[in-house]
């Protein structure tokens, strides 16, 4: 029978007292290091049985970080499937007669993350081949799969600018393989002496609006650079001073309007091919109608594959896209609300307490969000035994691997000792929070579930938790 208590007490079965050693080093780095002083919930489990090893606070709910993004991802891969695809399409309602399109051109999203300025080019390059040279009517972007809701709960207005709090559109534009939906990359650079900064931008920004404030200034002083966008405008701002041999500053910024920055993109892709429109028309956001005719389509890579740059490298939006969906394939409805549901639906499903998870967004953002490491670790546990289980692994960040697809997250940490490529989990990262999550191999090859939250600290917890997998990985049974 599993125990769980708010103590540091071992659990009485068999497994957790051949780790009687191990508690002892984990209660010795706990007591030596800052998350003595800090708000935590730690713990950590048999992957095998289940059994709880060791347990601090273990059910104090605490907020989670991106460690949440966990359970976002066993949710989309249980709900949408490993091998799920999101589509994108173009239509007319209109006809094609002598390389004039009569009608409407639409591009309609539905929800991929992944889209990118080339598979806008291969649309368009289509329609150039089938003779298309003009277009009389209007570019209309339907982003009707989702609602229109932007911004998950709990994201501040100082985030709202970066490409980690990017605003969230079923029609969506990424600037690279990342896969950071709905943001452009900005830099800076010195130039001459009194001069304005030299700010590089990709042909995709022509969309917004740069207000270069920065001044170039001699190589000895300081760099105080500042790249931002004014809120709720589509003006970048860059302020600061940059020196002279510097390498300056770049900032990945988010777009204000994703549907209309993915029509701009369209259009420009369309020009490039030589596809003009007529004087009135305009770009507008509607919704395709039923008789439209279907010309072109596109499919992202599967969710077994998203899962890498989702997890790897934690992408908040990815994880917001993603509880829409499952929101859509559920209960027809693209929404945070019918999401989130999902996803507790998910918990109950597992036979987990969903008392205990409290969550407001999908990627962790919020400070709102509370779990328990007892909960957190009893997923992870249950988890393993989903034929979808080896996806969500290979989604998680490989502890010291310097791949960035790879090590992910981790790649900096545990670059030697033996947790190196001997733990797998998922971080997780706010002002005053430090999580890490998932799976640590031991000395005797056995692996072990492990749930660290910390908060409230004044210093830094990631050393400590940092040890606290090292000593794991080290550990063995003692008989």
């Amino acid at each position: 029978m599993e125990t769980t208590t708010k103590t540091d007490a071992i659990n009485t079965t068999s497994n957790a007292c051949s780790y009687s050693s191990l508690h002892q080093a984990i209660t010795g780095i706990i007591q030596g290091s800052r998350l003595a002083d800090a708000a935590c919930s730690l713990a950590i489990r048999h992957a095998e049985t289940g059994d709880l090893l060791y347990g601090k606070n273990e059910e104090d709910g605490i907020t989670p970080a991106s460690s949440l993004k966990i359970l976002t991802a066993a949710a989309a891969l249980e709900v949408l499937g490993e091998n799920h695809r999101f589509s994108t399409a173009v239509f007319m309602d209109g006809a094609i007669e002598k390389g004039i399109l009569h009608g409407n051109l639409y591009l309609r999203g539905q929800g991929d993350p992944t889209l990118r300025k080339s598979n806008l080019d291969n649309f368009a390059a289509a329609l150039a081949k089938r003779g298309v040279k003009e277009i009389s009517g209007n570019l209309i972007g339907d982003d009707t799969w989702f609602d229109a809701d932007r911004l998950s709960p709990g994201i501040s207005q100082e985030d709202e600018s970066y490409y980690y709090a990017a605003r969230i559109s079923a029609l969506n534009l990424s600037p690279n393989a990342d896969f950071d939906t709905g943001s452009i990359k900005v830099d800076a650079k010195p130039s001459r002496i009194g001069q304005p900064a030299k700010v590089i931008l990709p042909s995709s920004a022509a969309f917004m609006e740069v207000d270069n404030r920065a001044v170039t200034v001699p190589k000895n002083e300081s760099n105080t650079l500042l790249i931002e966008r004014e809120t709720g405008t589509n003006k970048i701002i860059i302020t600061g001073n940059v020196p002279l041999g510097s390498a300056g500053a770049k900032e990945w910024i988010s777009v204000p309007d994703p549907t209309a920055y993915a029509l701009f993109n369209f259009q420009l892709a369309l020009a490039e091919r030589g596809i003009a429109f007529s004087e009135t028309s305009k770009i507008l956001a509607g919704k395709v109608p039923p008789a439209a005719t279907l010309l072109l389509s596109h499919e992202s890579m599967t969710l077994k594959k998203l899962l890498v740059p989702f997890m790897k490298l934690s992408n908040n939006s990815h994880a917001e896209m993603l509880a829409k969906e499952m929101g859509k394939a559920v209960y027809g409805d693209g929404s945070w609300n019918s999401g989130l549901r999902v996803m507790r639906s998910f918990l109950e499903g597992f036979g987990l307490d969903t008392d205990q998870w409290l969550f407001e967004d999908a990627s962790g953002m919020s400070h709102t969000n509370k779990i328990t490491a007892a909960e957190l670790s009893k997923l992870l546990y249950k988890v393993r035994f989903r034929p979808w289980f080896s996806h969500f692994l290979n989604g998680l960040p490989v502890a010291g691997a310097p791949e960035r697809f790879i090590g992910g997250t981790l790649r900096k940490r545990f670059k030697t000792g033996s947790a190196k490529n001997n733990a797998t989990a998922k971080t997780g990262t706010l002002n005053g929070v430090s999580s890490l999550s998932g799976y640590v191999k031991t000395k005797d090859g056995e692996w072990l579930v492990i749930a660290f939250l910390t908060q409230g600290f004044a210093a830094p917890t990631i050393p400590a938790i940092d040890r606290l997998v090292e000593a794991i990985a080290q550990s063995r049974q003692t008989f």
